[in-house]
């Protein structure tokens, strides 16, 4: 079992099936089990929902992180038990590839269960703040759709440096994904990294 997290819009979905398509494994996310508010921009097939845009432009960006980790702290027991019980089968079944940005580290860093490691992707906050800008068509949005963006992007370098704090405390594996490698180059990465873990999400060589 393989568990890839990071904040949203590095890339994590997509690396993550490129690894599972490499070992044959089942890949899934951590957004399959619960849903919280979603990317705040419209596209050609999604309009924004009038539950999503009053999450976003109704609470500050501290408001935003606590709405967000309490959601991760209710989803954490599901999230576990996904796990527990996948590595407790037979190892002749297939692997799992679990992503999503619920996989907390010190959470994960807590696990006991075998055969199982752990990474996060990161990236500097330029990578998801060029990615959600061309996905939302920032430059020609309204200054109300501009408004939700920017505060989906700062709960997002938010997120993630209160996720890169506790990954280099815990000493966990974190690896950058915004230095242009293909998801193909991320996912060989991902799989070194992994076969080299000694505990879930800690390198054997340590930190």
């Amino acid at each position: 079992m393989v568990l890839i997290g990071g904040t949203s819009n590095v890339g994590k979905s997509t690396v993550a099936r490129v690894v599972a398509g490499k070992l044959g494994f089942e890949c899934l996310s951590t957004d399959g089990l619960a849903r919280h508010p979603g990317r705040p921009w419209r596209t050609p097939e999604w309009e924004v929902p009038a539950h999503v845009a009053e999450h976003y432009g109704s609470l500050s960006v501290d408001e935003l992180i606590t709405s967000v980790l309490g959601h991760y702290d209710r989803l954490w027991p599901r999230i576990e038990e996904l796990i527990t019980a996948h590595a407790a089968e037979d190892r002749g079944t297939t692997g799992l590839v679990l992503e999503g940005s619920a996989l907390w580290p010190v959470r994960v860093a807590r696990l006991q269960v075998p055969h199982t490691a752990a990474v996060w992707l990161t990236a500097h906050d330029s990578v998801a703040r060029g990615r959600v800008h061309a996905a939302g068509c920032y430059e020609a949005a309204t200054d109300e759709e501009q408004i939700l963006m920017d505060k989906f992007l700062a709960r997002t370098e938010s997120y993630q440096a209160l996720m890169i704090d506790a990954i280099d405390r815990l000493g966990l594996e974190r690896i950058d994904a915004g230095g242009g490698q293909s998801a193909t180059e991320l996912a060989d990465t991902v799989l070194a990294a992994a076969d080299a873990q000694t505990a879930v999400g800690r390198p054997s060589t340590g930190r």
